[in-house]
């Protein structure tokens, strides 16, 4: 079977999946416990690292900018339910207590098709708890009757800023450390080979990713949590939602101290994007070398590229569902607009508080739709990155 062989997989992929074979080495379907190196393996490996740090992120963000795009409105969809459960409101009920029915009311507009809707004048309004969110795809459609189709993409262009840096800085030194994980392990340990190399440099490199590019998490979090209430007012963009951040502490002396604001949550985000990582990464590895070697050597590049998918829808979603709890308390200090109990508050506690008031269910706030945005959004980049490596090796070949 071409599993069996390890010049199966094709030249351009990536070295650990070349160089790695678990049919042959664990016992697990080979017919023989080890199988003589192909000529195509050193071939890979070399392909994989003769690509420079440029090259690898120019790959990781033209992925993390198609999957951006593509996943926004799930991430919107799932920060409103989380940010909803924090006691976010999505009405205005200050205004309830100081304004006239009719006053109040006005500020209600809904779709004429809610059949709770009453008409004043020529407006169809509806009461406050017909503002609040009961699910995804409740999420989705008041969201575009409330604010407008363009809306569900709130946030895009942080999310792109993100993006692009996170994931340019975080697959390049995964592939980086991986390999050099992968060669000492093959040396010294080589049972371990298949799991801790992706699981290490996945968790390495997840976490400078996080810490590099905070800030612009804390944007996007802010952006597609709060929605504007004012007809005909432009919410506020990615930098002005930033500054908005710093300004309570603009006056004051410690500015250097003041900037630590930016990175508020950073704990709760790296310990939910390290365990994601290590179990998205341990767990794609292994179903990935599996696939590329029933595809084998005569394998199209589509064939490639719906192993990358696959293994990357699963792994994200395995990965994504675990992490739940940790993104939603992430999503919860993030949101919390007194900086200086959001300075003081820990993952842990955080965490604590979600349980008291809301129990496991709490936990789990949006836990349909961060799924549902990981699962392509991981088979997206991973295939897609995949591809463009391609295209840059068949450049140095040629």
């Amino acid at each position: 079977m071409a599993g069996g062989s390890r010049g199966g997989f094709p030249a351009w992929m990536t070295a650990a999946a070349a160089r790695v074979d678990l049919s042959g080495g664990g016992g697990g379907g080979g017919t023989s416990g080890s199988q003589p190196s192909h000529p195509g393996t050193s071939a890979a490996a070399v392909g994989d690292h003769d690509l420079g740090m440029a090259e690898r992120c120019l790959s990781a963000a033209s992925a993390a900018f198609i999957s951006a795009i593509i996943v926004n409105p799930l991430d919107v969809a799932k920060t409103r339910l989380q940010a909803q459960a924090a006691g976010v409101p999505y009405y205005q009920p200050s205004q309830m207590a100081a304004l006239g029915p009719d006053t109040i009311l006005s500020e209600f507009r809904c779709s004429p098709s809610c059949t709770r809707a009453i008409i004043l004048g020529s407006e169809p309004i509806c009461p406050p708890d017909c503002f609040q969110y009961k699910g995804t795809l409740d999420v989705f459609l008041k969201v575009v009757r409330q604010e407008g189709f363009g809306r569900l993409w709130r946030g895009t262009n942080a999310g792109l800023a993100l993006a692009i840096p996170t994931v340019g800085i975080y697959l390049p030194c995964y592939d980086i450390f991986r390999n050099k994980v992968e060669d000492f392990t093959r040396s010294n340990a080589p049972a371990l080979t298949p799991y801790a190399p992706p699981l290490i440099a996945g968790s390495v490199a997840r976490s400078l990713a996080c810490i590099a590019c905070s800030p612009i998490e804390l944007t996007r979090t802010r952006m597609q949590a709060y929605k504007e209430f004012q007809p005909g007012v432009k919410p506020p963009g990615m930098w002005k939602t930033l500054l908005g951040v710093l300004s309570p502490h603009a006056s004051s002396s410690q500015n250097v101290q003041n900037y630590r604001v930016l990175w508020m949550g950073v704990g709760a985000q790296l310990a939910r994007d390290v365990p994601f990582s290590a179990i998205c990464w341990s767990t794609l590895e292994p179903i990935r070398r599996k696939l590329l070697g029933l595809v084998g050597e005569d394998g199209d590049a589509a064939s490639v590229v719906g192993a990358n998918f696959a293994t990357g829808f699963v792994a994200g979603s395995v990965a994504a569902g675990v992490t739940c709890p940790l993104d939603v308390a992430k999503t919860r200090r993030q949101i919390e607009k007194d900086a200086e109990k959001a300075m003081k508050m820990t993952t842990r506690q955080t965490l604590v508080d979600i349980w008291r008031s809301g129990g496991p269910k709490g936990l789990f706030i949006g836990v349909g739709p961060r799924v549902a945005r990981a699962g392509p959004s991981v088979g997206i980049v991973v295939s897609f990155y995949e591809v463009v490596k391609y295209a840059l090796h068949q450049r140095h070949m040629s």
